[in-house]
């Protein structure tokens, strides 16, 4: 008989599934992956904001977004759909439900925004595309839900990070706290939402993580003693640094908006392109390669011609030296 357990804890997913997601399993690059996986998470919160939603809903559905691409393939369903489908079921998880026309109408204007229009015009509610970004909705938090198996609990890391910092006696430090939680939820970044932290880590490691970018901006020392303080707080110091990089990380990358495929169409056409690029470029390695062996063989039989002539010239000479000495014309020199 089968037990069926049921835990408050985030479910954490394994390395291999970190190092093996389906969308590289569908040849999807990382880069791509990653970038698409980035721009997901800025949709949905910056719909969140513009909804006025509170910020534990916009981040428990960048949560269930990050959840779903690691069981679901980008090739097959798009960051748009999917962002929408998860900010509207973190809307019913967080008790602030919104409504579908508010929020495919949100949508609509930031993918005109993402693709470079300064001023789009705010969608008709009774038209085509109105109906079917409904449908996309819809049907995008379904296969949320039978993807995750209905597992839709986050635990948020704020609240542990407040805690962790009166402990540390930080709070009343004059910007500690405030980096800290810019790390964690800075209205325009939400940096630590975009990585794969929070589906990796549980929420003492990302919180410990949070407080260790701060310190170390701020060149303040942690306590080390009588015992590190990221033991008291359940924490592995090697990954608190880990994921500490994830999100420093991000604030390198670059994001080239305009020209990322936003649907699974999208998608599939770019990697359609990618196929044939990379087909390209190979065989141009491959006809490279056989002309550089074809020069290679005519310079060498260049070079045996060549060692052919200087051969029989050394040969004449030598000759023709010799005649010359058997007659005798250099006796007197």
């Amino acid at each position: 008989m089968s037990v069926l357990r049921l835990s408050l804890q985030n479910p954490l997913l394994t390395y291999e599934q970190l190092a093996s997601t389906p969308s590289r399993q569908d040849a999807i690059p990382d880069d791509l992956e990653e970038d698409l996986r980035n721009l997901g998470c800025e949709l949905i919160q910056s719909a969140g904001i513009l909804l006025k939603m509170p910020q534990v809903a916009m981040a428990t559905a960048q949560v269930l977004f990050q959840r779903f691409f690691y069981l679901a393939s980008l090739k097959k369903f798009g960051i748009v759909d999917i962002g929408m489908g998860a900010l509207f079921l973190s809307s019913k998880i967080c008790e602030c439900p919104v409504r579908l026309s508010y929020l495919t109408t949100v949508y609509d204007y930031l993918i005109k925004r993402t693709k470079g229009q300064e001023n789009p015009d705010p969608m008709d509610g009774f038209s085509q595309t109105a109906y079917d970004m409904k449908n996309a909705l819809v049907v995008a938090e379904m296969q949320i839900l039978k993807r995750l198996g209905f597992n839709v609990h986050v635990q948020l890391p704020y609240g542990l990070m407040v805690n962790y910092l009166r402990v540390l006696n930080l709070t009343e430090h004059e910007r500690i706290p405030n980096r800290a939680w810019s790390y964690l939820n800075d209205s325009t970044q939400t940096l630590s939402l975009r990585t794969p932290i929070h589906v990796a880590y549980p929420p003492p490691t990302v919180a410990c993580a949070a407080i260790w970018l701060a310190a170390r901006d701020e060149k303040v020392r942690l306590p080390e003693s009588p015992s590190p303080w990221w033991e008291l707080f359940d924490a592995e110091l090697e990954e608190v640094r880990t994921a500490a990089a994830h999100v420093v990380r991000l604030y390198r990358r670059r994001l080239d908006r305009p020209i990322l495929p936003l649907t699974s169409a999208e998608v599939e056409r770019w990697a359609s392109k990618e196929k044939e690029r990379t087909r390209e470029e190979a065989e141009a390695k491959v006809e490279a390669g056989e002309m550089m062996e074809t020069m290679k063989v005519e310079m060498g039989e260049e070079g045996e011609v060549k060692e052919e002539e200087e051969k029989e010239a050394r040969e004449r000479a030598e000759a023709t030296l010799k005649a010359v000495a058997g007659t005798g014309m250099w006796s007197g020199v």
